[in-house]
């Protein structure tokens, strides 16, 4: 029975992984020595038949991360082809598809250059891509403490202008939703958005209720876009801007022309116009 006591006490030892202390248990006594002697020789069994995995799974962040690394350390100097990508999945210990992922995000950042059949190489030129993350009116009046507002200014159905049907490859009796928004932060004109929507391309937005909330939040919940164009210009406020903005004609500022398809379907325009120094920065 003491054997069978020193048998319990491994086992415990083996479920809690405590090297250092083994707190005493008890048996209960209507289970057999030998029966439990058995059930513990087949856990013995299971462990010795399971594999145990010495690495981590290595994600694509990783493989990313040291190509990068060998390249502006110049291991892999400019203009340089690199290894295969079976080569390098050797060498990672990790699936192609890692490696495929991990070298098209180095392309995209300006890295390396890919072309089908003739392999990756180190750009002579290596550029670095920045990103703008175009926030909600909302999101960015309220990430400078300031107490955002919106206000609906007007709506209307029309026939597509000349000037939008050309710029979005529309036909002329194209029927489009006219919006002007005013967003403010804090009671402060923030910015003057207007907006044209392709009704073909987003047929709920006739119905849709923008009294208390923005296209721009409408859109991003219900009829998402998949390619967007955008356009930056100062412009010089006219008498009827500098009027919403709450400034004088003349005043510089910042506008911002965005062109959103869906699937290749035109389906927005937008021109937002953002208060006397507004500011636009941005990381790579």
């Amino acid at each position: 029975m003491h054997e069978t006591l020193d048998k319990c006490a491994n086992f415990r030892h083996l479920l809690t992984g405590n090297s250092t202390e083994m707190t005493p248990i008890s048996v209960t006594l209507s289970l057999h020595p030998d029966v439990f002697l058995n059930r513990y020789a087949h856990f013995e069994q299971e462990q010795a038949r399971t594999p145990v995995t010495a690495h981590k799974r290595i994600s694509f962040q990783v493989v990313r991360d040291e190509v990068k690394r060998r390249i502006e350390t110049r291991v892999w100097p400019q203009g340089s082809l690199l290894p295969t990508e079976t080569q390098l999945a050797e060498e990672f210990g990790c699936a192609r598809a890692t490696v495929n992922r991990a070298l098209r995000e180095l392309a995209e950042q300006g890295f390396v250059e890919r072309k089908r059949k003739s392999g990756t190489r180190v750009k002579k030129s290596p550029s670095k891509q920045a990103k703008l993350e175009f926030l909600l009116a909302r999101q960015m009046v309220e990430d400078q403490n300031a107490i955002y507002r919106y206000s609906l200014v007007e709506r209307e159905v029309i026939a597509s202008p000349g000037w939008l049907s050309s710029q979005l490859g529309l036909g002329s009796q194209t029927r489009v939703l006219h919006l002007i928004c005013m967003h403010y932060g804090n009671n402060r004109p923030f910015q003057l958005e207007e907006r044209w929507i392709n009704i073909d391309a987003a047929p709920d937005v006739e119905q849709a209720d923008f009294r208390e909330s923005g296209p721009h939040e409408w859109l991003l919940n219900v009829a998402p876009f998949t390619e967007a164009e955008i356009a930056f210009s100062a412009i010089s406020a006219d008498g009827r801007l500098a009027e919403y903005m709450g400034t004088t004609t003349g005043t510089s500022m910042i506008q911002l022309e965005r062109t959103t398809w869906k699937s290749g379907h035109p389906m927005t325009f937008a021109r937002m116009t953002h208060h006397q120094g507004y500011c636009i920065r941005t990381r790579y």
